[in-house]
């Protein structure tokens, strides 16, 4: 029963993350000329090229062999959630395309064109899936650059459909809406899939290390190491504290240090993607 339940949780956000898309898309960027890039970018390209079908159905026919490649390489569950993401995102766009668009400066729909879009996406690719066509790029590149973010990778190849689309609109100003609009989704595209993740890593120095240790053990149920250091001035040796702590912990952390030592010196860092026992776990799938 709880993997019925997760599998359908699983499918509500990958429908979640197409619909915060289509959103961005049909209410801000479509009626500004502009694009998000990647299949849709093209789609909205052949439709006012050809005024053949809607941007939804050329999407689906650009995707069907893209995602069976992306299964093929990729893995089983990424195929069904790509699949899920194809279709979610193509019905989506018809869908949400009923509705009448925000009228705005196309700056402003440019920026929360691609706010809405960069979140969709990321939602989708935190359930291992993809809403397809150069999704599915992005996540075959960097399963080989895993050095690069999944957003960095996103905006180059939507920098590419920008350019297109200024060559078939005639109108460098709407490329640079674009690129904004490009930019934007790939920052909210990272800040969705990592950041949100963040955790805390903390220093601290303190002569009641043994103390504090055995309360972030007992308290905090997290991991201790000590880092062997020396004081410049006393000279005299010391053990620091370093311990990974999720982001709603760190009150607790701070609060139990000053408390059994309210001289402590605590040194606190922004972690991102702590791997290990209590945290993430590494795959090769990882993003």
């Amino acid at each position: 029963m709880k993997n019925v339940i997760s599998r359908l949780l699983w499918v509500a956000r990958i429908l979640t993350g197409c619909a915060i898309f289509a959103l961005g898309f049909d209410l801000f960027l479509e009626p500004n000329g502009l694009n998000a890039g990647g299949v849709s970018g093209i789609a909205m390209i052949v439709h006012h090229v050809t005024n053949l079908g809607t941007v939804g159905l050329i999407s689906a026919m650009i995707n069907l062999p893209l995602f069976f490649l992306g299964g093929r390489k990729i893995g089983g569950e990424f195929f069904v959630g790509s699949l899920i993401g194809t279709v979610g995102l193509s019905v989506s766009f018809d869908l949400f395309a009923l509705l009448p668009p925000i009228e705005t400066e196309p700056l402003v729909a440019a920026l929360y064109g691609g706010i809405l879009c960069g979140a969709g996406l990321g939602l989708v690719f935190l359930c291992n899936a993809s809403t397809g066509g150069s999704d599915i790029v992005v996540r075959l590149l960097k399963s080989k650059y895993r050095n690069l973010n999944i957003g960095q990778i996103s905006i180059g190849l939507d920098f590419v459909v920008a350019a297109l689309t200024a060559l078939v609109f005639g109108d460098i100003t709407n490329m640079l809406y674009i690129l904004i609009t490009v930019f934007v989704s790939g920052q909210v595209v990272d800040a969705v899939v990592y950041k949100f993740d963040y955790s805390k890593v903390a220093y601290i120095i303190s002569r009641d290390h043994e103390a504090i240790a055995k309360l972030i053990t007992e308290k905090l149920e997290r991991g201790v190491t000590y880092l062997y250091g020396q004081g410049y001035y006393s000279g005299a040796d010391t053990k620091v504290i370093l311990t990974a702590v999720k982001k709603g912990q760190l009150a607790q952390l701070k609060e139990l240090v000053v408390r059994q030592d309210p001289n402590a010196f605590i040194i606190v860092q922004e972690a991102h993607q702590v791997l290990g026992d209590g945290f993430a776990s590494y795959s090769d799938d990882s993003l």
